[in-house]
């Protein structure tokens, strides 16, 4: 391949290198210098349905664009390039593409696996999409019926259903699983505005008859123009906070969100989505800043949230559990770090399997506190050695 610019090379976004990747194992497979499988071919790209006819007249304009580029990046290669078939190829990535992650599901980059763009979403995943490298797993979340389909989830579930759907829409299907059609209750949940009444854990329901949002639970009302105005001064104080985060100053930000989130409790619900979102800013804010102590409340903090809004085995919990894990260890509260690693280690170890560096980490660290707290046990019992 020809020498490429830092400019090109600068340009050559995850999906571009895709294609080319794709371009280039076409043909090698063709010529059979490499070898094609069942699970390993162009016919199953072939397959896959890319939905150009609904595609908006500016989207096939950028795929036609990507198309030339990606005929620049091939000149020299003996290569017939269908212009037209890569755009439609560009807009099956759109809808079938993946996000590889690492074990704690931070993004690494994209990925076609046109198997496992035949599993249909469900915002009630029965099972979910786990990377070992660049290798894809499919996991079930729970025991799966023989005639049972298997669904994952294509986007992040933790959020009501409106949003929910509108993450969809670039998969071009609306979502009619039992979460979707059940509708508003669980949804104004997680919007969240709480009851006025302190000693009430009920949740606010719209009463458009009284511009008021009255407690499902004790029927107390809250009226709509203060609900405005606290959820007004929050979003200014928001974009503040996250002027201090962008900029990196994470001290000020810390700050900033920590009066954000006394004002989202007088307002939300505890299990509301804002304030979940807000908790899981200042965990970060406080892992950045080594503040260890408080990083652990707010990941406590998230927990019950977490467990709420996912299914009881996911990896999000389990992740959270190991973090929360690690934390009180480092804090030297050994006992809640086995609890905690022990919970993550059950949940993990279905979600991401056993024979993983990651896992075997993970089972180090629970070893570890175990031994511990069986030391600490004989110690307060007057034995002088560990249980084994």
């Amino acid at each position: 391949m020809a020498a490429l610019t830092e400019d090109r090379k600068k340009a050559h976004t995850p999906t571009i290198r895709l294609m080319v990747q794709l371009v280039l194992k076409r043909k090698l497979q063709n010529e059979k210098a490499i070898p094609s499988s069942g699970i390993d071919n162009y016919s199953l790209v072939d397959a896959l349905e890319s939905h150009i006819s609904e595609v908006d007249g500016n989207q096939l304009v950028l795929y036609a664009q990507m198309a030339n580029l990606v005929s620049l990046i091939l000149p020299s290669l003996d290569l017939e390039l269908d212009l037209k078939e890569i755009a439609h190829t560009f807009s099956k990535f759109a809808c079938n593409a993946h996000t590889i992650c690492d074990p704690e599901l931070r993004p690494l980059g994209t990925g076609l696996y046109p198997v496992i763009s035949i599993i249909n979403h469900s915002c009630v995943p029965n099972a979910v999409l786990i990377f070992d490298g660049r290798t894809a797993v499919v996991r079930a979340l729970q025991p799966i019926g023989k005639d049972e389909e298997v669904s994952i989830s294509y986007i992040e579930t933790a959020a009501v259903t409106k949003n929910r759907q509108n993450d969809l829409k670039q998969y071009f299907f609306t979502c009619t699983c039992r979460r979707c059609v059940k509708g508003s209750e669980e949804d104004a949940l997680l919007e969240g505005y709480r009851c006025k009444n302190k000693t009430c854990d009920g949740f606010l329901l719209p009463n458009s008859g009284k511009r008021a949002y009255t407690c499902q639970k004790c029927s107390i009302s809250r009226d709509e123009e203060e609900v405005k105005r606290m959820r007004s001064e929050i979003l200014m104080l928001s974009d503040k906070a996250s002027s201090f985060l962008s900029s990196g100053n994470n001290t000020e930000a810390g700050s900033m969100y920590k009066i954000i989130e006394q004002l989202e409790q007088k307002l939300y619900h505890a299990f509301s989505i804002t304030l979940l979102h807000t908790r899981e800013t200042l965990l970060k804010i406080y892992m950045e800043l080594q503040d260890w102590r408080t990083a652990l409340t707010y990941c406590r903090l998230t927990i019950p949230v977490y467990e709420r809004v996912y299914p009881p085995f996911h990896p999000m919990i389990g992740l959270q559990f190991y973090t929360c894990g690690k934390l009180e260890w480092l804090l030297e509260c050994t006992e809640d770090a086995l609890k905690s690693l022990t919970r993550a280690a059950d949940i993990l170890g279905i979600t991401h399997g056993t024979k993983s560096q990651f896992m075997k980490e993970l089972f180090g660290k629970l070893e570890e506190a175990r031994a511990e707290v069986s030391f600490r046990f004989s110690s307060r019992d007057g034995h002088d050695e560990p249980f084994s």
